[in-house]
């Protein structure tokens, strides 16, 4: 029989054994809450992650920075870590006047695991609020974009939400591109250090020269509004584009105005007699008309109920060359019914004026055209009436005349010569370009561009002046104004649009609120600081201007699908 010492040793064992268990336990235990994910640290983390992905830099062609990030704190709250509610919403909303202290006693009493309190705070106040020592408030730190040129080029790069995703312009198309936007929802941060900065066409210098020329130009025509841009014709490159009203990126909600539209590539327009460049250039093509040939503008053109005038007539035949430079809208209109509306709307088309332009740019706009495009439809359109495009899809044909005949779809980004080329479409002949050269740079020096005829840059030019559809009828007082000007003419480089909505007729315009009074005198005020700034050197001696040959010489090519002959 065991003894009571044996007895003894056996109960002391076994209660040794039970306490390593109960010991071992605990321990397991401890192991496992230390291994656990901490559900209020990993929200945190998650919270922080989605929003604090960075975005590249966007620089302008010079390498300057138009829009980077910077680290800025959030204010956030874990409810069921704060002791004292009370005194936490009473000491918060004393460092936070903004506060209103009862939804925030309501939020601080949810017992939630974590909710935001305000994002996007500045360094004192965070400083503030860390000195109180409050239990259950913290800190994330996130990106915030900022945008150091302000309103500058506030068009072109667009803005970012809160959660630093873009929601229009540049912004959003490199959300699109690059899936900025997918790596966030997954809460994936992504490194600046690994994200390639973007580089635009746009050159800040022009762009602030002229959005301060539109600012000083719609002020003193007392206008609406006011646009301007400047394109390479041999790249498609945009290098400024500026719409006023316009707002700062920094404040983006001033962009929900509906009066601050990018006007150059979302409004459409009746481009008024910026579109005759479209009518003559068709005509030349055609091979139908030449400089030499002659158009009756000697009474007003009759369709059935509808009378077309000329606005200065001349009272005779003129010239294909006078047509343009008169801005004739009989000698035009002749010109369009010559070749028949087939043949018109299959060259607007090719021309790339009937269909919605897609840029960088994820805002922009179909055209608005004719129901039922009949003989009076192609008549008006011929002298830029009855038909709305965006001016950017203005300017691409213009500058498609200008550089010898290829179309080239503008761009936002930089972009070599070549790759324009690769990706343009033929669509006139070179000498149809020559001609319009020759009639952009007469109509500079004897016709309605003089007024921006800046001396040694040797520009083309064309004025437009449509009067704006009010309830569904032209109103004689009120104008949309366009003016165009490439140069130099000879070799084309740049190709400049500025146009007022509503401007108003002033004394020194003797009262006329057209084109060559307005957007031509805001035109020669942009070459003047632009032409140095882009690197065209200016040359004082006399110019050419060669009259190019009637016809085109043989073997050149003739892209000419879209003229229907009956």
């Amino acid at each position: 029989m065991p003894t009571k010492l044996q007895k003894s040793a056996g109960r002391i064992l076994l209660i040794v054994v039970g306490f390593v268990c109960i010991y071992m336990a605990i321990l397991g235990r401890l192991v496992q809450f230390g291994t656990a994910p901490d559900e209020q640290y990993d929200a945190r983390r998650s919270a922080a992650d989605q929003l604090a992905a960075a975005r590249p830099d966007i620089l302008d062609r010079n390498g300057r920075i138009l829009a980077t990030d910077v680290q800025v704190p959030s204010l956030y709250a874990e409810p069921k870590k704060i002791i004292d509610v009370d005194e936490a919403t009473e000491l918060l909303t004393a460092q936070m006047p903004e506060f209103d202290a009862r939804d925030l006693r309501a939020k601080l009493a949810s017992g939630k695991g974590f909710i935001w309190l305000k994002r996007e705070i500045t360094p004192e106040q965070r400083n503030r609020i860390y000195a109180l020592g409050l239990p259950g408030i913290g800190f994330i730190n996130e990106n915030k974009r900022i945008y150091p040129n302000g309103p500058t080029v506030s068009h072109v790069l667009g803005a970012v939400n809160i959660d630093n995703q873009g929601i229009a312009g540049i912004e959003r198309y490199i959300d699109r591109k690059r899936g900025l936007s997918e790596l966030q929802a997954l809460g994936y941060a992504s490194d600046p250090h690994d994200l390639k900065p973007v580089r635009l066409s746009i050159d800040l210098r022009a762009q602030a020269v002229m959005r301060e020329e539109l600012v000083a130009g719609m002020e003193h025509y007392q206008a609406k509004a006011a646009a301007g841009a400047i394109m390479d014709v041999n790249t498609g490159e945009m290098i400024s584009l500026v719409s006023l009203p316009d707002f700062d990126p920094n404040n983006p909600a001033d962009a929900l105005d509906p009066n601050r539209i990018n006007r150059i590539n979302v409004g459409v327009f009746e481009m008024g007699s910026t579109f005759k460049a479209l009518t003559t250039a068709m005509a030349i093509e055609s091979g139908k008309f030449t400089t030499a040939s002659m158009l009756d503008a000697r009474t007003t053109l009759k369709y059935g109920r509808f009378t077309i005038h000329d606005d200065h007539a001349r009272r005779r035949m003129l010239s294909l060359p006078e047509v343009f430079t008169f801005s004739s809208n009989i000698g035009s209109a002749r010109m369009a019914l010559a070749l028949g509306v087939d043949a018109h709307k299959a060259f607007l088309r090719m021309m790339g004026q009937t269909t919605r332009l897609i840029t960088e740019l994820p805002e922009n706009a179909m055209p608005i055209l004719p129901r039922r495009w009949s003989e009076i439809n192609t008549i008006t359109i011929a002298f830029g009436h009855g038909m709305a495009v965006a001016p950017l899809q203005a300017m691409m044909a213009v500058g498609a005349m200008m550089n010898g005949g290829h179309l080239i779809k503008p761009t936002f980004l930089a972009r070599s010569e070549s790759d324009a080329l690769a990706g343009s479409k033929l669509v006139l002949k070179k000498h149809t370009s020559d001609v319009m050269r020759y009639i952009m740079r007469l109509n500079a020096t004897d016709g309605s561009g003089k007024k921006a005829d800046v001396p040694g840059l040797g520009i083309g030019a064309k004025t437009g002046t449509a009067e704006k559809v009010i309830n569904g009828r032209y109103s004689k007082s009120l104008n949309f104004t366009t003016f165009m000007a490439v140069f130099p003419f000879d070799k084309p480089k740049y190709l400049v649009l500025v146009l007022y909505d509503e401007p108003k007729g002033l004394p020194e315009t003797y009262g006329y609120s057209s084109a060559a009074w307005n957007a031509g005198v805001t035109t020669g005020k942009i070459l003047e600081r632009v032409g140095p700034l882009l690197g065209v050197k200016p040359r004082f001696q006399e110019i050419p201007n060669p009259v190019p040959p009637l016809y085109a010489p043989r073997g050149e090519d003739h892209p000419m699908e879209w003229l229907v002959t009956h």
